[in-house]
């Protein structure tokens, strides 16, 4: 097994993930930012949004904060804190709740008072209002988009034109000044798509909702009728509202690059806004490294090319497969690299990658002679987007549990140039 600084090479991957989203966590990244006039609610709604809370009250203590969580999170509240957590991605009778309970406390500041409120990526399904469709319906309409393959910004459009929070909505109705600060996990860091902008003027139209259902091919006739309906749009402008972006995924790439670099590796990144289909960004990746394989320069040592966006998965129908967009990647870049295979990780910020229980994956230059000498046909579990069984049956899964922040994903390869190396970073063998 390959080792440097004393670590095997999977260690020291998995330690830069680590080390990164620790670098970067939401309470390091708000803390800055919490001085100016005390507010007189603090709210906070997404995956991040307990640390984030605790963080706030810290710096404001006794005032009133409510936070949703997803229900998977650590739920130990604390003093001041009332806890609401509710279903992500697909939104539960307890999003509605909560999202209530935040428009009337909201809506109940006075002009002249303040609210602080703390965003983080999730929030579009635990903070959920319908507005022209039930829940039910609004539920099976998410699923018909992410089982589509919808971009989170065309999720996002559709969301908000369907919701009494959403698209800048939140603060329409309030009185009180609104200062929002977000946590970004969407490709941009576009602050009207986090969350699907619940705090921030909305530039997408019925028009564009429609477009989206239409785009693939869903009925949904009753969401539909609502986007016909002549109904008022969302707020192109929210005067007494200030919205500003805290972290983001490049951010967090730069906490690895940093990590690596202390410990000696060369780190580049080539990217934070890479998104589409897992295995079309795989195969992307692919020719980076056949490139770095063959045109490296020896005298330098390996490299770590790290990469973040957000990818998403086309399912087939009836897929029963487990998995996410971070282990459909992994899969699909061992068999696009084959034989030449490198060390890498693809793991979600979040600590939750799709439907599996794990982050992400591993990959080691011998993953698939490993597969085949056990009898898994590679090929196969990546058609059936069941990414998750093939690297849990390998134990090449990382498994963390929910990280309670969200940065979209985190992707480290390392690779060698096909020369034989020469310099200080050679690994021992």
């Amino acid at each position: 097994m390959q080792r440097i600084s004393g670590r095997p090479l999977r260690a020291l991957l998995e330690a830069a993930y680590r080390e990164a989203l620790s670098a970067v966590s939401p309470a390091r990244l708000l803390e800055p930012h919490l001085g100016g006039p005390r507010p007189d609610l603090i709210v906070a709604f997404g995956k991040a949004s307990l640390p984030m809370a605790r963080a706030a009250l810290r710096a404001y203590p006794d005032v009133d904060a409510v936070v949703v969580p997803p229900t998977s999170r650590d739920l130990a509240g604390g003093a001041g804190l009332t806890v609401m957590p509710a279903a992500h991605p697909i939104p539960d009778r307890n999003s509605v709740l909560a999202a209530e309970e935040v428009l009337r406390r909201v809506s109940a500041l006075q002009e002249g008072q303040e609210v602080l409120i703390l965003v983080s990526g999730g929030g579009s399904a635990l903070l959920c209002a319908p507005d022209g469709v039930s829940l039910k319906q609004k539920q099976a309409l998410t699923r018909e988009l992410l089982r589509a393959g919808a971009t989170i910004g065309e999720i996002n459009a559709v969301r908000k034109h369907l919701s009494r929070t959403k698209g800048g909505r939140l603060a329409q109705g309030a009185r009180a000044n609104i200062r929002a600060l977000l946590l970004s996990d969407v490709v941009g860091d576009d602050p009207a798509v986090i969350a699907s902008g619940p705090t921030v003027p909305d530039p997408t139209t019925f028009a564009d909702a429609l477009a989206v259902l239409d785009k693939y091919k869903l009925d949904a006739p009753d969401a539909r009728k609502h986007f016909q309906s002549g109904a008022l749009d969302t707020p192109k402008a929210l005067p007494n509202v200030t919205n500003t972006i805290i972290g983001s995924n490049h951010l967090l790439l730069v906490a690895a690059q940093q990590f690596l670099q202390a410990q000696g590796v060369r780190a580049v990144i080539l990217g934070d806004t890479f998104e589409g289909e897992a295995q079309a960004l795989a195969n992307f990746h692919a020719s980076v490294i056949r490139s770095v394989q063959r045109h490296g320069e020896p005298n330098q040592g390996p490299l770590v090319l790290l990469s973040g966006g957000e990818a998403t998965v086309t399912l087939t129908p009836n897929c029963t497969g487990i998995g996410g967009r971070n282990q459909e990647f992994a899969l699909a870049l061992a068999l696009a690299l084959g034989e030449k295979g490198v060390y890498a990780l693809s793991a979600g910020s979040d600590g939750i990658d799709g439907s599996s229980p794990a982050a992400g994956a591993f990959l080691t230059p011998d993953t698939l002679a490993r597969a085949k000498a056990l009898g898994l046909d590679a090929p196969d579990f990546l058609v059936r987007h069941d990414s998750g069984s093939f690297f849990a049956r390998l134990g090449d899964d990382l498994v963390t549990g929910p990280s309670g922040h969200n940065l979209n994903d985190f992707r480290a390869i390392w690779v060698e140039p096909t020369a034989d190396l020469s310099g200080s970073n050679r690994p021992a063998d």
